[in-house]
């Protein structure tokens, strides 16, 4: 909680207090864990997710889940086809290219960025929950995005979230008009992913709720093997902590299957 009560300052508290807020929710363990925090600095929580046309969809399942389960004040589901279908695609995400699998953790840095990039997908889904909250008169975002266990996004970066907070500030009437000033949040973004699991633990996050699996099977088991798979395994074996949710096969530490304590499969 060091990490989260470092960045919990008295403007954040006074900004908060039953004011409105929109919150990013993918259904992943960051988001939920997004909203969780979000949730106790005081904020009304607005989540909203995104149907882009991505192959690991069964995350708006989880999303739903998720935002019923940390009182979310609304859930909304927008749609918008990123994928090849709909003239974009270029992802192993939203096309027909294969999900990188068995990559080592310690080099998914390292490494170009990766075929699950979607190109532009976190300015898309920012600029919709700008003009979202910019309707509803709110002037806070959340978003889980992290710059440290993560798969070399590049719109995952400290320097994309204060760029994109300044143009929401330069682009928008209601900050022009002087209504108020735009703050975007990314509470996760320094922290591990160990650090952002027993954070949302300590917060009652249910993550047997989430879904993180870039390649899931049909019933919802996830792979054990994409990047988002590995991360998560990780996190939670250097968390000291059991994963509650289902995976295909025996991958690494904790990550064998558990089918006897896992929430439905999607």
């Amino acid at each position: 909680m060091a990490m989260i009560e470092k960045k919990l300052s008295d403007a954040d508290v006074s900004r908060g207090a039953g004011a409105a807020a929109v919150v990013l929710l993918s259904g992943g363990l960051d988001s939920a864990t997004t909203l969780a925090i979000a949730r106790s600095r005081g904020f009304a929580c607005h989540a909203i997710s995104f149907d882009y046309g991505q192959r690991h969809g069964m995350e708006l399942l989880a999303a739903a889940d998720v935002a019923r389960s940390l009182g979310a004040a609304e859930h909304r589901i927008v749609k918008i086809d990123l994928s090849a279908r709909g003239g974009f695609g270029h992802s192993a995400l939203t096309d027909a290219i294969a999900v990188p699998k068995d990559r080592q953790t310690d080099k998914m840095h390292a490494e170009q960025i990766p075929a699950t990039y979607v190109p532009a997908r976190n300015t898309i889904f920012l600029s919709i929950a700008l003009g979202y909250a910019e309707v509803m008169g709110a002037f806070d975002i959340f978003l889980g995005v992290n710059a440290v266990d993560y798969s070399g996004y590049p719109d995952c970066r400290p320097e994309f979230i204060e760029a994109f907070e300044r143009m929401a500030n330069l682009a928008t009437a209601a900050a022009i008009e002087g209504k108020g000033r735009f703050k975007l949040h990314a509470p996760l973004i320094e922290m591990t992913k160990a650090q952002i699991i027993r954070t949302g633990l300590s917060l009652g996050v249910d993550y047997g709720l989430t879904h993180s699996c870039y390649d899931p099977a049909p019933d919802g088991s996830a792979c054990g093997r994409c990047d988002s798979c590995q991360i998560r395994l990780a996190g939670f074996a250097q968390a000291g902590a059991k994963d509650p949710v289902r995976y295909q096969t025996r991958s690494h530490g904790d990550a064998e299957t558990r089918d006897e304590e896992t929430r439905r499969p999607r």
